[in-house]
């Protein structure tokens, strides 16, 4: 990893799942020495103590970085174990969900940097997207937050934390959606004489592809739905059911994000 802050003052892992694993892997891989991590798990895997990072050991007095990958209702528990390092010095970088920048500046006091991350589960094979915002202590630090979770897919900056709650409802509970849509997708295709196994290999490749393209091409979604749909086509006739503004993707998914908003909201405020 080229940031020299980061290796010279260790980097403390809080939690090391799924999550915390796929940032291991791409920090190391990067170039992150390997004794330059403390790992705090109670459970950690094979995996995580074959890579020569410090498990579960005495930690630095002064890291660089502390990183929180718990699950929010272990949080209560993690911080007070962590309250040593509050202050000026050590930058704490959070992607644990729900919990916003106050709890840690009670934890930790306000002049101690904070950054708060949404990424996603396509983070675990290096394809996610993360947002962050950070306390005013932390504005600096942003940018060392963003070398580290870019190991796991793309960064974007936002205006503030109170945008968190909407990146929550598009893309960090997003996956769902679309695992749910290829479920629906090889569903409609057996009802349309597919057997299983087929209809769920078109429905896979296709939202698969599909993204791709999207990600790759220089036109915009839209446009690429114009592409692909030929006048009193097949595409057009699918369309037709999918674009109606009552009952097809614009009102659902509308109303999908905004129930996800608000339940991020509900759990931050509670």
């Amino acid at each position: 990893m080229k940031d020299g802050v980061i290796a010279a003052g260790g980097l403390v892992l809080l939690g090391c799942g799924k999550m915390g694993s796929a940032m291991l892997a791409g920090w190391l891989e990067r170039g992150l020495p390997a004794d330059r991590v403390w790992v705090i798990d109670p459970n950690p895997s094979d995996w995580v103590r074959a890579t020569g990072v410090h498990v579960n050991a005495e930690l630095p007095a002064a890291p660089a970085v502390v990183l929180v990958a718990v699950k929010p209702q272990m949080m209560g528990d993690a911080l007070p174990a962590l309250a040593a390092f509050g202050g000026a010095q050590t930058v704490f970088v959070s992607v644990a969900a729900g919990t916003p920048l106050r709890a840690f500046e009670d934890a930790f006091g306000a002049i101690t940097p904070i950054v708060r991350a949404m990424p996603n589960t396509p983070a675990a094979i290096g394809r996610g997207i993360t947002a962050i915002c950070a306390n005013d202590a932390g504005q600096g630090a942003l940018g060392l937050a963003e070398t580290l979770l870019s190991a796991v897919g793309d960064v974007v900056r936002l205006d503030s934390e109170a945008q968190i709650d909407a990146v929550t409802g598009v893309s960090g509970s997003g996956p769902a959606y679309v695992f749910h849509m290829i479920e629906t997708l090889a569903a409609a295709g057996v009802a349309q004489g597919l057997p299983d196994a087929l209809a769920m290999q078109l429905a896979k490749a296709t939202v698969a592809g599909a993204g791709a393209l999207a990600m790759q091409a220089e036109e915009d979604p839209a446009q690429l739905r114009v592409n692909v749909t030929s006048p009193n086509g097949t595409t057009q006739a699918a369309l037709e059911v999918l674009m109606d503004e009552t009952s097809g993707f614009p009102a659902l998914m509308a109303r999908a994000v905004a129930a996800a908003t608000e339940r991020s909201r509900e759990l931050a405020g509670g």
